[in-house]
């Protein structure tokens, strides 16, 4: 199975808006062999992953099989994460919801999606991570009077995420802290605001300001902690384009045209200028997936090009 990287806040939708991505994090289950790991990890972060019980995915995997009344199968996993650690592209989420929806699919248990998103925004605190990396797709999530209550769309069709990841990680635990407890009557209004314009934004149903994506309530504060101080987010700003910082960043994210050569080659450039890598990346609209292994979870046939078993190689 796999499940996708996701940017979460878009801007103003802060622990609200999230959008899924086209890099991955693989897992599967195999037997499980006396003195062999409970988790064997490859890709991006492997060496520092626990391969114990105290594993991510493999906790999450074990709290859905108790949430679904199911008993835990004695099984390993095998796991390959493409999605950079600690850099505000969901790497933790990613891991919750392939343990999740693993345990779904092995298990068997009659569990739809809304049940899913639920236990893993109540496992992450929040859903607007969770809920693009079980969905696909633009979310936009909120706590109801009965739980969480999450919408989903496709996003504005013909775009790639330029996705700016510097060699430095940033705690997300430690990032929370610095916020501030609250906000001026005026500072809530404008980011109600800024929220509402980028989201409709991102439907495609009208082009977003670029003056507008900014935030109010966890950008002033994260950005001023990065190396370069929110630069780079002000000169793609500055560019024209719709551009965030990432969850609890250091990520930047802007959108582009697919198409436009011009827009990425400047990003290269910046890219190269903040000493980041540059993923472009599709927008991912299928979310989790899981495939058993004589079959294909969308095409019902082997040899589908979204095939998770092709992204458990390294």
């Amino acid at each position: 199975m796999q499940v996708p990287a996701t940017s979460a806040n878009l801007g103003a939708g802060f622990d609200a808006f999230g959008l899924a991505l086209d890099v991955h994090l693989a897992a599967r289950t195999v037997p499980m062999v006396d003195g062999s790991p409970r988790v064997t990890n490859r890709g991006l972060g492997a060496p520092e992953l626990p391969n114990g019980d105290d594993n991510l995915v493999w906790r999450s995997f074990r709290d859905a099989c108790a949430a679904f009344d199911r008993a835990v199968p004695d099984v390993a996993l095998e796991v390959t994460n493409r999605i950079p650690l600690e850099r505000g592209l969901g790497s933790s989420s990613a891991a919750i919801v392939a343990g999740i929806v693993l345990a779904r699919a092995v298990t068997e248990a009659p569990v739809g999606e809304p049940a899913l998103v639920e236990l893993a925004a109540t496992i992450e605190g929040h859903p607007d991570n969770v809920a693009p990396a079980i969905l696909g797709g633009l979310v936009a999530g909120a706590r109801g009077d009965d739980g969480f209550v999450v919408r989903r769309i496709n996003p504005l069709p013909g775009h790639v995420a330029l996705a700016f990841v510097p060699p430095s990680a940033q705690s997300t635990d430690a990032s929370r802290a610095a916020l501030p407890a609250s906000l001026g009557r005026e500072a809530v209004v404008d980011q109600v605001a800024r929220a509402g314009h980028v989201l409709v934004g991102l439907t495609g149903a009208w082009s977003i300001d670029p003056t507008l994506v900014g935030d109010r309530l966890h950008e002033p504060v994260r950005t001023a902690a990065l190396a370069d101080g929110g630069a780079l987010l002000d000169q793609l700003r500055a560019d024209g384009l719709t551009a965030w910082l990432s969850g609890s960043g250091p990520v930047v994210v802007a959108l582009a045209r697919e198409d436009d050569e011009q827009v990425l080659g400047a990003a290269r450039a910046h890219a190269a200028a903040a000493s980041s890598e540059l993923m472009v990346l599709a927008l991912d609209r299928l979310g989790a997936l899981a495939c058993p292994d004589d079959g294909c979870a969308l095409s019902g046939v082997g040899g589908c090009a979204q095939c998770p078993r092709e992204r458990l190689h390294w």
